[in-house]
């Protein structure tokens, strides 16, 4: 298994050793949609945010305040062993899908009080491969590399939207997002 997760892209980024925890951006309310080409909308899930580490054929799962609950997500650590890296930070999201796709905070909770056996990783960014520091790199370019680090691996992928900022409010709010 650890020569699946050796193979590796080319260098991006700036060469630097593994980093701690990294203190995770946060999503924030505004009054008004931001809209204009610099803007990527994505889905905000319901469930624990998480930063995984990935190093040494080892995987830690940290909080967003920086405990290590790798042992309560042994399943999503179990999953991420597969992503093909030899070193890798992934932000991202633990979650309980709904049949249609929704995810509801409680309903993680719950499972997490059993087995854990229905917990999902949803990774949205890269922020280190390989040795390297990739965070000043545009997201459109990390998420690209994210998406096929965990290509064939039960980590999913959440995809982000370059359309206008309104139109996708407009759109979230008719399938029932939450705005």
């Amino acid at each position: 298994m650890a020569s699946q997760r050796q193979r590796k892209s080319p260098a991006i980024g700036v060469k630097a050793p593994l980093p701690g925890f990294i203190e995770p951006a946060l999503a924030s309310s505004v009054e008004r949609v931001p809209s204009g080409e610099r803007w990527i909308h994505e889905i905000k899930f319901d469930g624990y945010r998480v930063q995984l580490h990935l190093a040494n054929e080892a995987v830690t799962i940290y909080t967003r305040r920086g405990h290590d609950w790798t042992k309560r997500f042994k399943k999503v650590a179990n999953d991420a062993w597969h992503i093909r890296a030899g070193s890798a930070i992934v932000d991202g999201e633990v979650v309980v899908p709904a049949a249609d796709g929704t995810t509801d905070f409680s309903v993680l909770q719950n499972e997490l009080k059993g087995k854990s056996s229905k917990i999902v990783l949803v990774a949205f960014d890269l922020l280190y491969l390989n040795g390297r520091d990739i965070r000043r790199l545009p997201l459109i370019q990390r998420k690209a590399e994210l998406k096929k680090l965990i290509s064939g691996t039960d980590v999913q992928f959440s995809e982000s939207f370059e359309l206008e900022g309104r139109e996708m409010f407009v759109h979230a709010c008719k399938v029932g997002l939450k705005a």
